[in-house]
């Protein structure tokens, strides 16, 4: 990576990164006025374990994790440490890559134990909340960096290690549980070797003799089952690369554990997969640690060996390992081949609560990624990435119902979309009462989409290719049209009747005050998710109908020229997904521009930085100010009030007037969101939705920031206002019904037959009858008026309301009502 000015024939003129440092020379810190922070963008966000400062290495640190920000102003690059103070703006996504921000105070940090080695820390940023002015037509990867004269030579400014030194690699920009950077070698092919494996040992009798002295021979053996990875890392261990994974290897002899450790997880850890064989000298053996989770192997029928597992480590001994080429396998070895337990649909509800088995399917909807914290855990926190996915295979008029966990394998999680083939290992059936299993990954589960099915193992296996012969029999465009991407959901969904022990408050969804509400809407990251229960009364209801009309999703602009077969998928795999020839039909819109708020929408001028949940004291007045035009962070409530009118259908109760004006918070958050209502699959908008649907990414890519975001049309939605029990903070929240049987939101729904009562419809989730399409169920503003005629039954009514939380980036929070239950209903055991 070019470095310093003296690598270049002609280095740019003008360029405010370059005076920055200048000045910087000159001063320690440096204020710079308004006028004179011109705007720069952002193109890479990196994460590391923080360095624990002396005040704190007796206490937990204020903020477990530090973040290098590399900048441009289109003629430089500038890697930067961001203050500590500003990770905040991380947390929620408002300082992300591919926008712009103006940097307001830096200075420049020398390291003070390493010689040539310093770098320039933002102390103070505003973000600019809209696309880019700087990066378009910059080729950012030919940008030269930006280096302190004398400091040429600096190893973290120039490389993909953190400028904070005694870190030597980057973490996942959301997870700990990817790989991420440069050091993680790739899968590549190893070449033909010749192998001494006339004397090698068996598994069995590594139990007999692991507390004996010998030197251990070599081990030939074939990877059956590969575990996502394990980042351990803490403040104060000395460990460069505190990683580990499990293996379950096998030979003819029986199956055990094999543990990667450390620095040997980056150079081998995406090279080692499931059917890969290994040649391993200079292994060490240790007692097994039971207190994690196994696959299970039943299906193998091969012994385990469980009390004692082989390690590989670095030194101590240095471990030795082969990875043979699958060429060079010689079937004389008798290494077992790798065996599979694919289960159906139809078959799923037959099974136990807590047993492995594998799918195949074919995609039909796929969630956003969400994050949720990991529980019981201290500094440094972590977060666990998930997404929910539904999948066909034939056999059932159900979907399966995935919840993938992050597998360490981004490449594919990030990729997976609708009309591929996705292969699930060593998922765990999840029996709910009253509405259909799920499946969650283990930490054992990988995932395998089209494009990807080459070479697996399981490719040959009778169920896999009775389902490729199933898939030969659907016609593209009928499965195109039931296909979703992204919006809210979650599952399984509340129980029909809450019932709660009176000892026992505990439970999976916990129930909070009015107050605690309050501080978790504060606490969220950027998509983390919650699940929360308040109780109260529901005090107004508002009905929203954009009629006839479209959400603008992003900007406004078509790619006419688009190769709608350029997204399509490999077929090199032999698992195809159904062929997209050009027949389906072309569904691309015309974007509808974004238009001027109304009075009354709430404060759009402000940035990020100081955009938080709305607190509004009683009686007080939202400020009315310009929105911008064509932001891609539009939300759906605010487009709607251009046309609604003192007619929309609305209800409050009695003392509403009197209770608000008694409040001493209003939590005003409860809109609907455009990224709340999940959209239509087409391979037209395949770039689009997908990044939609994932995480912001860590680095900009020039090739995927012109893609826009296709237009939904905006269902018709209630805006809830619930005061808490003690009528002290109330709290708006959204409530989106199911209107529609292919909705993915419908399955699990109980549909039994109801009144379509304001309170029916809110404890049921769904209106009735269900259409099957959007044109059999279009909701009518006078069925909407109707249904909040019906409203007067909330008046004075006690209520449980189960929300689901999330942080959608910025200031933009998520509170949809799930269900709602009088207290009546409610059974105490």
């Amino acid at each position: 990576m070019e470095g310093s000015s003296s690598m270049l024939a002609h280095p740019p003129q003008d360029s405010f990164l370059q005076r920055m440092l200048e000045r910087l020379s000159s001063t320690q810190s440096l204020k710079l006025p308004a006028d004179e922070a011109l705007p720069v963008a952002v193109v890479a966000l990196q994460r590391y374990l923080s360095e624990p400062t002396d005040g704190q290495r007796q206490e937990q640190q204020l903020d477990s994790y530090s973040f290098d920000v590399t900048i441009t102003d289109g003629a430089w690059r500038a890697k930067c440490l961001l203050h500590p103070s500003l990770n905040h703006l991380v947390h929620r996504n408002a300082l992300r890559t591919g926008t712009d921000v103006r940097v307001s105070r830096c200075s420049f940090v020398y390291n003070e134990r390493r010689l040539g080695h310093g770098y320039i820390c933002i102390e103070e940023l505003g973000c600019i909340d809209e696309g880019s002015r700087v990066l378009p037509g910059v080729d950012v990867s030919s940008l030269p960096l930006l280096v302190k004269h004398g400091m040429e030579r600096s190893v973290a400014l120039q490389s993909d290690v953190p400028l904070q030194v005694s870190r030597k690699h980057y973490l996942s920009l959301w997870n700990n549980d990817d790989p991420e950077g440069d050091m993680w070698a790739s899968g590549c092919a190893s070449p033909d070797q010749v192998l001494d494996v006339s004397r090698v040992a068996h598994l069995v009798t590594l139990e007999s003799s692991f507390r004996g002295l010998w030197k251990p021979l070599p081990l030939l053996v074939k990877i059956i089952h590969k575990a996502r990875l394990r980042y351990y890392g803490k403040f104060g261990l000395s460990i460069d690369y505190p990683y580990q994974a499990y293996f379950e290897v096998a030979d003819q002899s029986g199956t055990m554990s094999l543990v990667l450790w450390n620095e040997l997880c980056p150079e081998y850890y995406q090279r080692m997969n499931v059917g890969t064989v290994l040649y391993l000298r200079n292994y060490s053996l240790k007692q097994s640690y039971s207190n994690r989770s196994r696959p299970q192997m039943d299906h193998h029928r091969m012994k385990s060996f469980t009390s004692v597992e082989i390690c590989l480590n670095a030194r101590n001994p240095a471990a030795v390992i082969t990875v043979v080429s699958p060429k060079s396998v010689l079937p004389q070895w008798g290494l077992p081949e790798v065996s599979y337990q694919f289960t159906s649909r139809s078959e799923l509800e037959k099974l136990p609560n807590g047993l492995a088995c594998d799918v195949i399917g074919l995609v039909t909807f796929v969630g956003r990624v969400e994050r949720v914290r990991s529980k019981g855990t201290k500094a440094p926190e972590k977060y666990w990435t998930y997404r929910w996915i539904h999948a066909v295979d034939g056999t059932s008029d159900r979907p399966y119902i995935l919840e993938l966990y992050s597998s360490s394998q981004p490449e594919i999680f990030n990729q997976i979309c609708p009309m591929t083939y996705i292969v699930c290992t060593q998922m765990r059936v999840c029996q709910v009462e009253g509405c259909p299993p799920y499946l969650t990954s283990s930490c054992e589960t990988q995932v395998f989409i089209t494009g990807y099915h080459k070479g697996q193992p399981y490719v040959s296996d009778p169920a896999v290719k009775s389902f490729i012969q199933w898939t030969k029999t659907l016609k593209d465009n009928a499965v195109l049209q039931k296909t979703t991407v992204g919006g809210h959901y979650c599952y399984p969904p509340p129980p029909r009747r809450l019932a709660r022990s009176a000892a026992d408050t505990s439970g999976q969804i916990p129930l909070v005050s009015a107050s605690d509400l309050k501080r978790e809407l504060e606490s969220l990251q950027y998509r983390e998710h919650k699940k929360l229960a308040i109780q109260g009364q529901i005090t107004a209801v508002r009905y929203t109908k954009r009629e006839g009309r479209e959400v603008t999703a992003g900007p406004e602009h078509v790619d006419a020229h688009a190769d709608p077969a350029a997204a399509q998928p490999a077929a090199e795999d032999g698992l195809m997904s159904p062929s997209m020839d050009g027949s389906h039909a072309k569904t691309r819109k015309r974007r509808v521009p974004i238009s001027k708020a109304t009075p009354g929408s709430p404060n759009r001028g402000s940035t990020p930085a100081k955009r938080r949940l709305e607190y509004r004291k009683p009686g007080e007045r939202e400020e009315e100010e310009e929105e911008q035009e064509n932001s891609v962070y539009e939300e759906v409530q605010h487009e709607q009030q251009e046309c609604q009118d003192s007619t929309a259908p609305s209800w409050q109760s009695s003392g509403w007037s009197t209770q608000r004006e008694q409040l001493s918070e209003h939590l005003s958050e409860g809109g609907l969101h455009r990224d709340s209502v999940s959209r239509r699959f087409t391979f037209d908008e395949k770039s689009a939705l997908l990044q939609w649907s994932n995480l912001q990414p860590t680095r900009w890519a020039p090739e995927t920031a012109g893609d826009a975001l296709p237009p939904v049309t905006c269902p018709g939605h209630y805006r809830l206002t619930i005061l808490g029990i003690n009528k002290q903070i109330a709290v708006d929240a959204a409530f989106l019904p199911v209107v529609r049987s292919d909705d993915p939101r419908a399955v699990g729904l109980s549909q039994d037959p109801h009144d379509n009562s304001m309170l029916s419809c809110l404890s049921s989730g769904f209106l009735c009858p269900l259409g099957s399409t959007a044109r059999e169920r279009e909701v009518t503003l006078h069925e909407s008026e109707e249904i909040l005629a019906s409203a007067q039954e909330l008046e004075d009514t006690h209520v449980v309301c189960f929300l689901d939380l999330c942080q959608l980036g910025g200031d933009k929070v998520e509170i949809l009502v799930n269900k709602v239950y009088r207290v009546t209903d409610v059974t105490l055991d």
